[in-house]
């Protein structure tokens, strides 16, 4: 068996043992839901109910003139109460609707069967993914059906399903090649029907080779699909470093996939698009795994889109001791929290609580000139000089080194022997240089 990798990366305690084994259990949706109104990249959406009215499970509750947008659907029958700003993973307040669960799950007329993918048009089929507010689950919440509408200049050969699943903690996406395996496939092959492709590939990392075993079952039976095994390093599952692997080419410098004719999408989006078209459920839930030192009992679930963090800790036995941080997604690109009121949005993969002793931060010293870092590094840069440069803040050399190129992956940060903020400082860079370039 054949294992493909990239040049760099590193090799983090991935702690997938606390979860990995743990089946999908279905949450129980909450009394109250929260609908943030921006849970994707692009325009925010403009609510299309109003407070007093009553909604069902399904029902399109926002939505965007805008291309790159995702409309949000509620993922309960109930009451809405309030339209208002509220809380956001991000940090933030963003406009939200709140809505009164009223226990009933009773189903919207619109969430009908779309058809067969043989039946469907390329085109149809990208409308469904649209109205189903499809957006990249693996945590960049780009909206789907922008990425299978590359314009017309851009000539797609590779559709590639993202199963890498490299950051630490994280195993929702490994329950999901174990448990929908069928729906994955068939998610696939609605991708491979909108471009016209007789091949597609699913990739996945050899830390998980039950799941490989699964899908190399069903893909067998289907004409065309390549479960492609890839080394287990973090981070195996960065858009740029799959496309390199499986095809062998080179996004460019502030170049997209489609730049190289390829598209990526992740294992739970594929389940999305599948349910999308069998059942017309928009996407109204996600797999997310509840892990880390300071959970008491951790696990994945199912959860609906809008469920309040606290529910998923509560569910899983509350804390063994206090945290002391809590992060949305895995602890390397993962965005750390303040409040357990947040709620769960479409790009939430995992709930990670932390214990004091895990998260004790090291001071940090002067850089050594070891060169780790340039080694670690996926994208072939030069973090010891991108940071250096940006911690001064001069922004004109830290574009010079390609500051705008690093994914933020964090492996830099991860083996500086001197603790140096590294992606801190480099993110800092790209935000002032993207700044500039807006207001020029």
């Amino acid at each position: 068996m054949k294992i493909l990798t990239f040049k760099g990366g590193i090799h983090p305690k991935y702690n997938k043992h606390l979860t990995e084994k743990i089946p999908i259990t279905d949450l129980k949706a909450p009394e109250k839901l929260i609908f943030p109104l921006q849970q994707h990249i692009g325009a925010p959406c403009e609510p299309l109910v109003a407070v007093g009215d009553e909604v069902k499970l399904g029902q399109k509750i926002a939505d965007s003139k805008a291309y790159v947008s995702a409309p949000i659907h509620a993922s309960v029958s109930g009451k809405v109460v309030a339209i208002e700003p509220y809380l956001a993973p991000n940090g933030t307040k963003v406009m939200s609707i709140i809505v009164q669960n009223d226990g009933q799950d009773t189903v919207h007329e619109s969430v009908v069967p779309k058809g067969d993918i043989a039946s469907l048009t390329p085109q149809k089929i990208i409308e469904i993914v649209r109205e189903a507010g499809i957006v990249g689950m693996g945590g960049a919440g780009f909206p789907t059906h922008v990425k299978l509408s590359p314009p017309p200049d851009k000539k797609i050969e590779y559709v590639i399903v993202n199963g890498a699943e490299c950051e630490p903690y994280l195993t929702s996406d490994h329950r999901v090649m174990l448990e929908s395996p069928e729906e994955i496939i068939y998610g696939l092959k609605a991708m491979m029907k909108v471009f016209g492709l007789n091949k597609g590939y699913i990739g996945i990392e050899d830390n998980k080779m039950d799941a490989i075993q699964k899908l190399k079952e069903y893909a067998d039976k289907e004409k065309g699909i390549e479960i492609v095994v890839l080394k287990t390093k973090y981070p195996q599952g960065a858009e740029k470093q799959l496309i390199k692997v499986i095809t062998g080419r080179e996004v460019p410098s502030g170049g997209l996939p489609a730049d190289v004719g390829a598209i990526v999408n992740n294992v739970d989006t594929c389940v999305s698009i599948a349910r999308a078209i069998k059942t017309g459920m928009p996407l109204i839930r996600r797999i997310v795994t509840v892990s880390g030192s300071a959970v008491r009992n951790p696990a994945n679930y199912a959860v609906r889109i809008g469920t309040p963090f606290k529910v998923l800790f509560e569910q899983s036995g509350g804390f063994v001791e206090e945290p002391a941080k809590i992060v949305m997604g895995g602890p390397m690109m993962g965005i750390a929290q303040f409040s357990l009121d947040v709620p769960v949005v479409k790009g939430t993969s995992g709930l990670l609580a932390f214990t004091a002793k895990e998260v004790e931060l090291q001071p940090e010293k002067p850089c050594i000139r070891c060169g780790k870092c340039v080694e670690a590094c996926p994208m072939n840069l030069l973090p010891v000089y991108m940071s250096a440069y940006a911690g001064n803040k001069d922004l004109e050399k830290a574009e010079a080194y390609n500051c705008a190129d690093c994914v933020e992956c964090g492996s830099c940060s991860y083996v500086c022997p001197s603790k140096r903020h590294l992606v801190q400082y480099i993110r800092e860079a790209k935000q002032l240089i993207l700044a500039q370039r807006k207001a020029k």
